[in-house]
C-alpha cells in the first residue's frame, strides 16, 4: 500500500518526508506542509474544474483547501487499477460542535459567504456539472420508491422483529410526509436557480481552525440547489439538538443576514425537511443489511427518531408558517 502511494506521489514536484495511512487517504508531510493523498470520484475534467473553483474562493478571501498539480499540470493522478486520487491540503482543526450553537451559527454564515461567491463565479460551469441526480425532487421521488419496497417486504413478513415492528407502525405517517413533499415540488410553479453548491454540507466538513472555521472535502460539489446544503446542515444539527424549533429558525435567520433566502428557496426548504430523510436512511440501512440478525443500533435509531417526532412536527409547522 505506501508502495502505492508513494508511486503516485512521485508524479508531484514535492519531497516527502513522510507518509502516514489514515482513514481512507495517506496523509503525507513534504516540504510544502501537510497534504492528503485521496481517492477521487470522477474525472480528470471534473478534478481539474473542482481546484479552479478552489482556487477562485481562495482568491475572494474564503479559505479553501487547495488541490496539488503534478509535474505535467494534472489535478488527479491514476493508479495501476485506474483508480483516481488527487492531493489536496491538510487543514486540521476540531470538527463544528453540535452541542454548542455558536459553532453551528459560524458555520452557516461562512456557508452563505460561500454561496454568494459560488453564485458569481466566473468560471464556465461544464456540463458534467450540471448533473440533476441530486435534484431535491429526484432525491424524494426515488427515496419514496425505496419505502415502499422496504414496506411491501415488511409486510410480506408472517413473524416481525422489533425494529420491523417499530417500522410497520411508523409507516404509514412518514409516507404522507413524503407524499406531501412530492406534492409539495410538483406544484412549485418557480423553483430556485441551480448554482454551484458544496454537495455535502454537514458538521464533519467544517473544522475550526487556528484562523477560524474553514469548510472541507468539496468533492461532491454540484451545480444544484445551494439552498439544499443548507437543509442538509439543518437536518443533522436538529436531530442532535431534539428539533429545538429556536435554534433551527436562528440558524437560518443567520444565513440570511449574509445571503438573501429567495421566497422560492424558503418554500424548497420547508420541503426538502419535510421529507423524512432520516426514516429512509434507517429503513434503507435495514433493508440492505443482514435481516437475519437486526443491528441494535437500528433499533435504536428508530426508537429516538419516533421519540423525536413530536419536536420535528412542531419545527416544521413554525417552518411553513413562516413562509
Amino acid at each position: 500500500m505506501y508502495n502505492q502511494s508513494e508511486a503516485l506521489l512521485e508524479q508531484y514536484d514535492l519531497d516527502i518526508k513522510q507518509i502516514t495511512k489514515g482513514r481512507g487517504a495517506y496523509i503525507c508531510d513534504t516540504s510544502q506542509g501537510l497534504k492528503l493523498l485521496i481517492p477521487f470520484r470522477g474525472s480528470k475534467e471534473r478534478a481539474a474544474f473542482l481546484r479552479e473553483v478552489l482556487q477562485y474562493l481562495q482568491e475572494e478571501g474564503i479559505v479553501a483547501e487547495q488541490v496539488c498539480l503534478t509535474k505535467e499540470g494534472e489535478a488527479s493522478v491514476e493508479d495501476e487499477y485506474g483508480k483516481r486520487y488527487w492531493l489536496k491540503d491538510m487543514i486540521s482543526g476540531t470538527e463544528c460542535r453540535t452541542g454548542m450553537e455558536n459553532d453551528m451559527q459560524q458555520a452557516v454564515a461562512l456557508l452563505a459567504r460561500i454561496h454568494r461567491k459560488l453564485a458569481i463565479c466566473p468560471l464556465m460551469v461544464p456540463a458534467f456539472m450540471k448533473t440533476d441526480r441530486n435534484e431535491p425532487g429526484n432525491i424524494c421521488q426515488r427515496h419514496y420508491r425505496e419505502l415502499i419496497k422496504v414496506k411491501n417486504y415488511v409486510h410480506g413478513k408472517k413473524s416481525k422483529n422489533q425494529f420491523e415492528r417499530y417500522f410497520w407502525d411508523q409507516y404509514t405517517h412518514y409516507i404522507e410526509q413524503a407524499k406531501k413533499a412530492i406534492q409539495l415540488l410538483s406544484e412549485m410553479k418557480e423553483k430556485p436557480d441551480s448554482l454551484l453548491c458544496h454537495g455535502d454540507f454537514n458538521q464533519h466538513n467544517i473544522v475550526r481552525g487556528p484562523d477560524g472555521f474553514c469548510i472541507i472535502n468539496y468533492e461532491s460539489m454540484s451545480c444544484n440547489l445551494q439552498i439544499a446544503d443548507l437543509a442538509n446542515f439543518l437536518r443533522k444539527i436538529l436531530e442532535k439538538n431534539h428539533w429545538n424549533p429556536e435554534i433551527g429558525m436562528r440558524l437560518i435567520d443567520i444565513y440570511a443576514r449574509e445571503r438573501t433566502i429567495s421566497k422560492e428557496e424558503r418554500q424548497m426548504l420547508s420541503v426538502i425537511l419535510l421529507f423524512p430523510e432520516k426514516f429512509w436512511k434507517i429503513s434503507n440501512h435495514y433493508i440492505n443489511s443482514h435481516k437475519a440478525w437486526v443491528s441494535e443500533r437500528d433499533i435504536e435509531k428508530i426508537r429516538q427518531m419516533i421519540e423525536l417526532e413530536p419536536a420535528r412536527s412542531i419545527f416544521l409547522e413554525k417552518l411553513f408558517q413562516n413562509n
